[in-house]
């Protein structure tokens, strides 16, 4: 197969960190894997722990931000993030069910802990979890922003207080009453 990343390299058989099959550009270093050749590894392998303490540059890992064709069918792959914290992206192409991985994105993703849910990064679930918390980072930045940390801080321990409390609605108008001892509203 040609590598339709680089558009150069062919895509020969390898093995990711000796454990499963895919297939390596041999001119970007790119890797091809089947996410069902994965899902069988794990299968056999459920006890297996990934080294989630990779050490490598950042500027290592390549990210296409273009997109790329499957090199199997020809077809547009997805962009699918792989956290809400992390910008990159892996290609995934849901017709033949492979998974693009450019060059370092592996370690990326074993160093981020990712590298035992490969097959979970492409579900509907995994990038609705990453949205939610992309939002809360989101508004958690700009709440900070607004309050200061210091005081950010101290009203999420208010509000935590307050959401465990029984009467926590009475609390809430008690607070927000101008005057709580009036009988006007």
């Amino acid at each position: 197969m040609k590598c339709t990343a680089c558009n150069q390299g062919t895509l020969n058989p390898s093995f990711i960190d000796g454990l499963f099959r895919a297939h390596t550009c041999s001119n970007c270093g790119g890797d091809w894997i089947l996410i069902e050749d994965y899902a069988a590894w794990r299968e056999r392998h459920p006890d297996y722990e990934f080294a989630n303490n990779i050490q490598f540059q950042e500027e290592q890992v390549l990210d296409n931000k273009h997109a790329i064709l499957c090199p199997v069918s020809g077809t547009i792959m997805r962009k699918f993030k792989i956290s809400a914290h992390n910008s990159h992206r892996v290609d995934y192409s849901s017709k033949i069910g492979g998974l693009w991985l450019d060059k370092g994105e592996w370690e990326l993703l074993s160093r981020e802990g990712l590298a035992g849910s490969l097959n979970a990064l492409v579900t509907d679930a995994w990038q609705r979890k990453i949205r939610e918390d992309s939002a809360k980072e989101h508004f958690s930045d700009i709440y900070s922003d607004r309050f200061g940390d210091d005081v950010y801080n101290k009203i999420k321990e208010i509000r935590a207080w307050l959401q465990a409390q029984p009467h926590k609605a009475d609390l809430r108008a008690y607070l927000m009453a101008e005057d709580p001892y009036s009988a006007r509203r």
